[in-house]
């Protein structure tokens, strides 16, 4: 219920502004928007049937690439179709808990990319530096236990952003979310109250799965690195070094758009703010728009893989016709 003083105690609805100064033009931007979805839906949903049915593909790389293929889908639509109805349908509204609900589970599948990202660079490590004992090392308990372990941390550490903001927050100058999603701090700036502990977090956050993640990715790129330059055969080097262009290219392009993003975020004081929104939804979407491609045109088995199920399909839709 708001007071004379234009505070808010625990308010039942927060109202999402989609992208602060486009407005006008929101039904046009969400153009783009909507076809990405459509085209991240269906690749990821491809690449995780391709996986599951391909026995050939049942291998660390293909199972990490299919776990994060599902991750993919779960951030895609964690965020668009609400951030569709705010610029379709004007459907501004979305309830507290429900907000934080959606806070939630979109850090969470973020967070989530990140350690499969981890690991798909460890399996790589392995198939490079340690080839003869990469299948002693990566059985099919470990894959279970590093799977489980990037989704516990991400469920654990998480949990506490949108909990803080229950249990901490009461009174709110605002309940305009000048955002298009339920983004932490953006809810967290709404506060009339001590926002520390919420800031605090969140950097902890940031620094503890992101910076430590980032870490240990480019430390095993930079053994990798050193192993193929040891090859002794030119063909050889090239083959290895080939190997991880896709995982180099989904791993910078991850990195890069969300330390941009989170850097205009919380310094870019005189950056207009529908460039800090629409950086917030891309490096969100772009990623499983672009990882079903980049792994689709570079890798051999999952092309063939393709090809087999359009051509099966054909088989008998031909067969069924005649």
């Amino acid at each position: 219920m708001p007071f004379a003083n234009g505070t808010c105690f625990k308010p039942s609805v927060f109202t999402l502004i989609g992208i602060p100064g486009l407005e006008s033009v929101q039904h046009w931007v969400g153009i783009p928007f909507f076809i990405s979805f459509i085209l991240a839906t269906f690749g990821n949903a491809l690449l995780v049937s391709i996986i599951r049915i391909e026995h050939s593909l049942h291998e660390p790389m293909y199972i990490f690439l299919a776990v994060l293929a599902t991750t993919d889908l779960g951030l895609t639509f964690c965020i668009t179709p609400k951030m569709l109805a705010i610029f379709w349908l004007q459907s501004r509204e979305i309830h507290f808990d429900s907000c934080l609900i959606q806070m939630y589970f979109t850090h969470t599948f973020q967070c989530m990319e990140s350690g499969i990202l981890l690991a798909m660079a460890f399996d790589r490590y392995v198939a490079i530096c340690e080839p003869l004992r990469h299948s002693a090392i990566l059985t099919k308990k470990v894959l279970i236990t590093i799977i489980m372990a990037v989704t516990i941390r991400a469920s654990i550490i998480i949990i506490m952003c949108p909990l803080l903001i229950k249990l901490r927050l009461k009174h709110f100058r605002t309940t305009v979310i000048f955002h298009s999603y339920c983004e932490h701090m953006a809810v967290v700036k709404l506060a009339a109250e001590n926002v520390r502990v919420n800031k605090a977090y969140g950097l902890f956050v940031a620094f503890s799965v992101l910076g430590f993640d980032v870490i240990f990715i480019f430390l095993s790129y930079a053994f990798i690195f050193q192993a193929v330059y040891k090859l002794p055969q030119k063909e050889a080097r090239f083959k290895a070094f080939n190997t991880c262009t896709a995982h180099i290219f989904v791993f910078l392009q991850f990195y890069i758009l969300t330390f941009f993003a989170s850097f205009i975020h919380r310094f870019g004081f005189n950056v207009a703010p529908y460039v800090h929104i629409l950086l917030s939804n891309l490096y969100l979407l772009v990623p499983p728009l672009l990882n079903p491609i980049v792994y689709g045109v570079k890798t051999k088995q999952i092309r063939e893989g393709v090809i087999k199920i359009y051509v099966i399909k054909t088989n008998n839709a031909f067969y069924n016709f005649v």
